[in-house]
């Protein structure tokens, strides 16, 4: 016999261990926990997700939407969608766009169906339809300077908006600012960046 034959082992490759179910189970386990641990300190320390309530930002918003907001380190920027949240005026948080930052001069002019910031009529592609005038007592703040740390908005769906026009919430405090609309997240069909 040949020495081949009395060791037929000593030709074959050692075989790996196959893990264990339950080392896949643990690294599964504790990758899903740290995916989980990522998300909340994400969505903790830099922003958030609310959802919309009524039609006031039609058509870049519709109500329903899941929004991404970006809350630290943000500071208001004009045509920004901020949502922000004034328990006197509103209890639930609002989606606005910002229009003007301190010291801008805003004017609201029916007749003309536009908006003037510093004298310069505002080109704003995404309202929905032509300003028309609310006719509604509260709706008088219309020509204002925007006082140091507040911000005026307006929603995009002008006629259906309840904004920086009404008396009870006039000029924003940024404080009431909980963020920056970034992205919508849901439902998947309007999915994607806010413009």
């Amino acid at each position: 016999m040949s020495e081949e034959t009395l060791n037929p082992t000593e030709n074959q490759e050692p075989q790996e261990e196959k893990p264990s179910f339950k080392m896949d189970l643990y690294f599964w386990t504790q990758a899903l926990i740290m995916a989980l641990v990522f998300l909340i300190l994400t969505f903790t320390l830099a922003g958030r997700v609310i959802g919309v309530i009524g039609s006031s930002m039609v058509p870049t918003l519709h109500e329903g939407d899941m929004l991404l907001l970006q809350s630290i380190g943000y500071t208001p920027q004009q045509g920004d969608v901020v949502v922000l949240r004034k328990p006197s005026f509103m209890a639930d948080p609002v989606v606005k766009r910002v229009i003007a930052t301190e010291g801008q001069h805003v004017q609201v002019d029916y007749a003309a169906h536009c908006v003037y910031v510093d004298g310069v009529a505002l080109d704003e592609p995404y309202i929905n339809e032509v300003m028309e005038d609310p006719y509604k007592s509260l709706m008088t703040v219309l020509d204002v300077v925007v006082p140091e740390g507040s911000i005026y908005v307006l929603g995009d769906n002008r006629n259906a908006s309840s904004d920086s026009r009404h008396e009870l919430l006039g000029t924003v405090d940024t404080r009431y600012v909980l963020g920056r609309a970034l992205w919508v997240v849901t439902p998947f069909s309007h999915f994607g960046a806010i413009e």
